[in-house]
């Protein structure tokens, strides 16, 4: 485009130039006019088309909404209109002056004083014309005078007295006779012409005024010479003499400017339709390569703001890539550095922004999987007690699910889960009683799974009036559990240690004081001795069996882990069982084996179904239910009977030493199962069934497969 506008300007100042040129060269403007008009008037309108084709243009970026093309149409009308407001003056101007000029070139004075001087320098001519014609005539006398023998060799002699140029001696039909000139270079006179023969034969005097080719005039006349002799042929005398070199150019010119006036005057409308025609064409030429020179230009200085958006737009969608060139030095040019140099910042700082989240990301999955793989409850608070994060193990320790503690309020646990109530109530108040300080509680927490004993620690992230909180809560219901379990275990071994021994002292003394006075009683004393040493043995025996017991308990033997069939080993244990009770048995098929001692989880199954068969001793129609079943990687074996259930008082309790509901028990059986099952990395649950009675489920990581562990 700026090439096309380029070489129209180039065109048009050409043509405007042949115009001027063509109005001072009236010859190459009678043959070239038509012609040079018309490639003006074609590129004038060729401009015009141009223009038209880029208002088009400029019109559909605008309905398309580039950026950019509104500014370039602004620019557009006002560098146009700046082009367009002097170029209209200057046209009106200059047509007022041309036709002024014009008029003015034809002013009555103008052509009086031409006329004037032309009739000043006809009258010095006409003088120096009959000048001439009298010299001719007085030396055609003078010649006639002579006798014709003489008249050549005078011919000098009255030349220099008569003060002529050039004098000629003729017959009538023109041939020399005799030449007489004072210029050196003519050697032949230019003989008279037929129209002067003919009027001097009428004896008159032909004289004309004729011009040189070296800008001169000359006044030639032909005078008859006049023969005393009536013999002789006529003869003619032609006498040349120039006219002054001043006089000749100071005519000529006024006839020259005279002519040009007649000219002028002759085509005074068509100068007039001419130059306004050439003006006219300047204009358009010189508004129209305006108006296309503005588009270019607007065109360019929007360029680098379409640059710069089309960037804000890349930066605006997270691209920092788009780089714009820097072509100019000007303020445009600064402001697209600036953009680049904004624009590798902002490349650098979201690449630190993303290296940082990177590494925040990476910490922070670091620390959650720190925080979900540790067993110990944290839940982060801020200032205000609103949770930020609850890792796993405080959603599995409080029972509820995760989402249901984040983002939430420590005090709005309660209002989605009233087991929670009375716990965040407290948590809220140590933490509002000690802001900066750390503090510890132990709480007993009532689930949907027991009762839990947690340890409740609050510790502040930060100094300050408002810091962060962090609470860690650990559910020491199993450590307590172990050390109840190690303290009953080292009683029940210290019991068995000390019981044991004065027993059978006990025993032997009694036996050997009925031995020995036995036979020495009589009657009452005898009976008496008698019941008294059966009570004593019986109550040793008992003694024994309860220190056995106690021994039992803390010192199971060490398991011998074999592969074991379950179901096998319930079947075998329930053959000792048969016609005693009524038993039934739901035995899971395809259950995979596990890792036990059969022994001791025997001995599980058998304390198992001695509790159940002396929870039925006053049942009207007792029933035991013994079930096995697979649960994902556990296998689970179940007694269950329909007795009275275990009290709710003894929950808590149920596998504590010495703990039972049953007058005659030692409350060693279930302490001994749940040993047993801990041992062989198992878990004990203890529930009382909606349809009654109490039942007692035993799960036991199953040995799986190559093919379903990878599965």
């Amino acid at each position: 485009m700026l090439y096309l506008v380029a070489g129209s300007l180039l065109l048009g100042s050409a043509l405007i130039g042949l115009l001027a040129a063509a109005a001072g060269n009236t010859a190459f403007l009678a043959d070239n006019l038509a012609l040079l008009l018309g490639i003006t008037a074609a590129t004038a309108v060729g401009l015009a088309v141009l223009i038209a084709y880029q208002a088009i243009l400029l019109v559909r970026r605008i309905r398309a909404g580039v950026f950019g093309a509104k500014l370039t149409a602004r620019l557009f009308l006002i560098i146009g209109l700046m082009s367009l407001a002097p170029g209209l003056v200057v046209y009106g101007v200059s047509v007022q002056f041309l036709v002024r000029s014009i008029e003015s070139w034809f002013d009555v004075r103008m052509e009086g004083a031409l006329e004037g001087g032309l009739a000043l320098g006809q009258s010095a001519l006409e003088h120096v014309q009959r000048e001439t014609v009298k010299k001719a005539e007085r030396l055609a006398q003078q010649l006639g005078d002579l006798p014709p023998i003489l008249q050549t060799a005078r011919l000098d002699d009255l030349r220099e007295a008569a003060g002529v140029q050039e004098l000629g001696l003729f017959d009538d039909n023109g041939n020399m006779l005799g030449f007489s000139s004072s210029d050196r270079s003519t050697l032949l006179p230019k003989p008279p012409e037929r129209g002067a023969l003919w009027q001097v034969r009428l004896q008159q005097v032909w004289s004309r005024l004729q011009a040189t080719g070296s800008g001169g005039i000359t006044v030639r006349v032909v005078a008859p010479v006049n023969m005393a002799s009536l013999s002789g042929r006529p003869r003619v005398v032609q006498v040349v003499q120039p006219v002054p070199q001043q006089l000749a150019q100071d005519a000529q010119q006024v006839e020259e400017a005279r002519q040009g006036y007649q000219e002028l005057l002759l085509s005074r409308l068509g100068l007039k339709r001419l130059y306004g025609i050439s003006l006219t064409l300047a204009l358009a030429l010189a508004l129209f390569s305006a108006f296309s020179l503005a588009f270019v230009l607007s065109e360019r200085l929007a360029a680098p703001l379409r640059a710069l958006a089309r960037g804000t737009r890349a930066v605006a969608r997270g691209d920092f890539t788009q780089v714009q060139t820097v072509s100019s030095r000007d303020e445009l040019g600064m402001l697209t550095q600036s953009f680049n140099r904004m624009t590798r910042q902002l490349s650098e700082a979201r690449a630190t922004a993303e290296e940082s989240r990177d590494k925040l990301l990476e910490a922070n999955s670091y620390l959650e999987g720190v925080l979900s793989s540790v067993t110990t409850g944290v839940v982060t608070l801020e200032h205000d007690l609103a949770v930020r994060v609850a890792n796993p193990a405080a959603a599995g320790i409080l029972g509820v699910a995760r989402s249901d503690l984040e983002g939430r309020s420590l005090l709005d646990w309660g209002t989605e889960n009233p087991v929670l109530a009375d716990f965040s109530r407290d948590m809220a108040l140590h933490f509002h009683d000690s802001p900066t300080r750390p503090w510890r509680e132990q709480i007993e927490l009532a689930t949907a799974t027991g009762k839990r004993i947690l340890l409740a620690r609050g510790t502040p992230l930060a100094t300050g009036e408002s810091p962060d909180y962090v609470l860690v809560l650990d559910d020491v219901t199993q450590l307590l559990q172990a050390q109840r379990d190690a303290a009953w275990g080292e009683v029940a071994r210290r019991m068995a240690h000390e019981i044991k021994n004065p027993l059978t002292p006990i025993q032997l003394s009694a036996e050997r004081l009925e031995a020995k006075l036995l036979d020495r009683l009589d009657g009452a004393a005898r009976e008496t001795l008698i019941r008294a040493t059966a009570t004593i043995v019986g109550q040793v025996a008992a003694m024994k069996g309860l220190v056995d017991a106690f021994a039992q308990y803390a010192r199971l033997p060490s398991p011998r882990i074999e592969r074991l069939d379950i179901n096998a080993l319930v079947t075998e244990v329930l053959h000792m069982y048969e016609g005693s009770i009524p038993i039934e048995s739901h035995l899971a098929e395809g259950l995979p084996p596990v890792a036990g001692d059969p022994a001791l989880l025997g001995q599980v199954l058998v304390n198992l179904m001695k509790n159940a068969q002396e929870a039925l001793d006053a049942s009207a129609a007792p029933l035991i239910s013994v079930s096995t079943a697979q649960h994902g990687s556990q296998v689970s074996l179940c007694v269950q009977d329909n007795g009275h259930g275990f009290p709710e008082e003894l929950w808590d309790r149920l596998f504590e030493p010495y703990v039972t509901s049953k007058p005659k028990g030692t409350g060693l059986g279930l302490p001994v199962v749940k040993k047993i099952v801990e041992e062989h990395h198992g878990s004990i649950a203890v529930d009382n069934p909606e349809t009654g009675g109490a039942r007692i489920c035993v799960s036991l990581p199953a040995l799986m497969s190559e093919e379903e562990q990878h599965a």
